[in-house]
């Protein structure tokens, strides 16, 4: 039996195709709808499924997060739970497989518009087991290992059992082995590479990555030396980027040194005087539509405490949108925001 072992670090497992079990009424409607999948063949001058798979490279085992998830075929019916992987998918060009996606950060970027502007938009927040069920997925790929609950779309041996597979993005996993520590952009882009496998895209992963890849070595990140904050929300106690995570790899690619890279984590709270002890030299704001760069700023510079570091006095700010803030296909682009607006201050 032969053993890859993927980019990701995931041991990735080739067998010969498996006999689905019988899984009630939710099972059967899936079933029905991989018969109508491309990789189904029919008529006695097609070749035998069981060919035909071996040839595209199904089935897939990959360990997920700790969860191992066979592909017989490429997923046809995706609910998508998170901007990050809704927008790998417009991507890698199968808005037609998205069959409805929820807890979006908001709109998606231009380039992406028109192929998401036909999705339809299940919930605002984490959807329901019985709301993702209704779309009659094959597949729920979730940007976070929480999503993926008996209080939110289901949790995963649930949604097995009823034929339906989950996928989390590999830079979300938070079992001991499986998160990224750190979170780089080659991890990133062999997450791309691992979705281009699971949904029989390969081409258009690699040319994906190429072009990311591209796009990253041509920036030239700030040699000013500066000191930075990431903050993403919080009121009284504030909630930053901190050493393994997305900010740490935006922060570092665009030539910004955190001022708590030190800490262990994706992100952590700080007190006030934290931030002041650390005075950075520019603080990054999150723009989300429920927490505003604008409202950041006003509650920077009305605290006493902060109203008096330089960075707020100054008006060091730089900005990037929600979406662009979680491991995914805006993570370079931020990159390049953040360079070209240090520029600028």
């Amino acid at each position: 039996m032969p053993t890859l072992t993927h980019s990701i670090g995931r041991p990735i497992t080739r067998v010969g195709t498996r006999r689905a079990a019988a899984l009630g009424a939710a099972a059967a409607s899936v079933a029905l709808l991989a018969a109508c999948a491309p990789g189904a063949r029919a008529g006695s001058g097609d070749p035998a499924p069981e060919a035909d798979a071996a040839a595209s490279g199904y089935p897939l085992i990959l360990d997920n997060c700790g969860t191992e998830v066979t592909f017989e075929q490429a997923p046809e019916r995706v609910v998508t739970i998170k901007s990050s992987t809704l927008e790998l998918l417009l991507a890698l060009g199968l808005d037609d497989r998205v069959v409805g996606a929820a807890f979006t950060d908001g709109p998606a970027p231009d380039e992406l518009a028109d192929a998401a502007a036909g999705i339809e938009i299940l919930s605002d927040r984490v959807p329901s087991q019985e709301v993702t069920l209704a779309a009659e997925p094959d597949l729920v790929f979730a940007g976070w290992e929480s999503n993926l609950t008996a209080e939110g779309a289901g949790d995963r041996g649930t949604l097995e059992q009823l034929g339906v597979h989950t996928y989390v993005a590999p830079a979300a996993c938070q079992g001991e082995g499986y998160r990224p520590d750190p979170l780089t952009f080659e991890g990133v882009f062999a997450g791309f590479e691992e979705a281009g496998e699971i949904f029989g895209v390969t081409d258009a992963a690699a040319d994906l990555v190429e072009e990311q890849r591209a796009a990253l070595e041509a920036i030239e990140p700030s040699d000013a030396g500066l000191t930075a904050l990431w903050y993403s929300s919080g009121d009284d106690q504030p909630f930053v980027g901190a050493g393994i995570g997305a900010p740490q790899m935006i922060m570092e690619a665009a030539g910004l040194e955190n001022v708590v890279g030190d800490v262990q984590d994706s992100w952590t709270s700080l007190s006030w005087e934290a931030v002041v002890d650390a005075n950075p030299d520019v603080i990054v704001l999150v723009d989300a539509a429920w927490n505003t760069a604008d409202s950041k700023i006003e509650r920077l510079e009305t605290n006493p405490a902060t109203a008096a570091m330089p960075a707020v006095q100054q008006g060091r700010y730089v900005i990037v949108d929600f979406p662009a803030t979680e491991a995914g296909v805006r993570n370079v682009d931020a990159v390049a925001s953040i360079v070209e607006q240090l520029g600028a201050l």
